[in-house]
């Protein structure tokens, strides 16, 4: 690899640019064009932002060659496609970034960890009946488990995928659960709260996040839903045999049911569909926030895309495969 020049941030990046440098790849894929020759779609990303990237001429061998999910030497061009910015890559070669080359590369959320996780305690804070105080108050005694959550991504690649990423979505839920539960005074309020600080924790062990984004061997094997739910019984024991309570009945079924049924569908993942008010309200919270951010980074992604041409973004695999209208009409 050429020596290191200071990198060039994809939030920079200008159409017909050339490029080169490190950065981190995701979800490489041979595909076969219309000819039936093989070609690399990839994503490439850096801490600023990620694009779409195609390769025409490669074959399998080179293919095997570089990571599926990892770090890799570019020499590039950018070209506009449908208002969107793509890199069309010339050579490629996996490479091992050094310790500040990682730190450019991952991407981490643009709020402290420290002034989130803050916020996050002061919500929970409001939280009344003793048994919801109790076992929130486990977890945050839990240091270990605090620290993973303040560092993990919401998403090897979905939404929320950077540093703090976890931490920033479930804030975000608070905050819209703070300002939702009041129009409907007969829901649970502490039990809502509580759901949606439980619903993701089992990501801190789902995940590898400390060079690429990727899955644990218990992520594969269990996955966040069902982790959760176990981690949720163990903390209840934990607090009851702290507090010298026992909790009132139905208190941990209800949260483990918010924690399996939070996806919704069992096609999304869910173990269970949502069956009582709380974890209705819980699962759509958690849609809501997760769809808007996803649809604010295809449509209005923080890159300087607005010269580009086209209304609609590519089609979003995660939403359906809809294409976003990209203009806000009032700005």
């Amino acid at each position: 690899m050429p020596t290191a020049a200071p990198h060039h941030f994809i939030r920079d990046f200008q159409p017909y640019e050339r490029i080169s440098g490190a950065f981190a790849i995701a979800n490489a894929q041979l595909g076969r064009t219309k000819a039936d020759k093989p070609f690399l779609k990839a994503l490439i990303s850096d801490k600023t932002g990620v694009l779409p990237a195609r390769m025409w001429s490669i074959d399998a061998n080179q293919f095997r060659r570089i990571p599926t999910d990892g770090f890799v030497y570019i020499e590039a061009e950018t070209q506009p496609y449908q208002g969107e910015l793509q890199l069309i890559i010339a050579s490629i070669d996996a490479v091992e970034p050094t310790a500040d080359q990682l730190r450019e590369l991952i991407p981490s959320s643009a709020r402290e960890p420290d002034e989130m996780f803050a916020e996050l305690k002061a919500l929970l804070d409001t939280l009344e009946h003793p048994a919801a105080k109790a076992l929130a108050q486990v977890y945050l005694d839990d240091e270990h488990l605090m620290e993973a959550f303040r560092r993990a991504p919401a998403a090897k690649m979905m939404h929320h995928a950077y540093l703090g990423g976890l931490l920033e979505h479930t804030l975000a839920l608070l905050n819209l659960a703070a300002a939702v539960c009041p129009l409907y005074p007969r829901i649970n309020r502490d039990i809502v709260m509580l759901g949606l600080f439980l619903h993701d924790l089992g990501k801190t062990r789902e995940l590898i996040y400390d060079r690429t984004f990727a899955y644990s061997d218990r992520g594969e094997l269990i996955g966040h839903i069902v982790e959760g739910a176990i981690m949720l019984h163990d903390k209840a024991q934990q607090a009851m045999a702290l507090h010298g309570m026992r909790f009132p009945p139905n208190f941990i079924t209800v949260l483990q049911h918010i924690i399996l049924s939070h996806h919704g569908v069992p096609e999304y993942g869910a173990a269970k569909v949502p069956a009582t008010p709380e974890a209705i309200l819980v699962s759509m919270l958690d849609n809501v926030d997760a769809k808007t951010t996803i649809a604010l980074a295809a449509a209005r992604p923080d890159l300087n895309a607005s010269d580009l041409g086209g209304n609609f973004t590519e089609p979003q695999w995660a939403l359906d495969r809809t294409k976003l209208f990209r203009p806000d009409p009032l700005s």
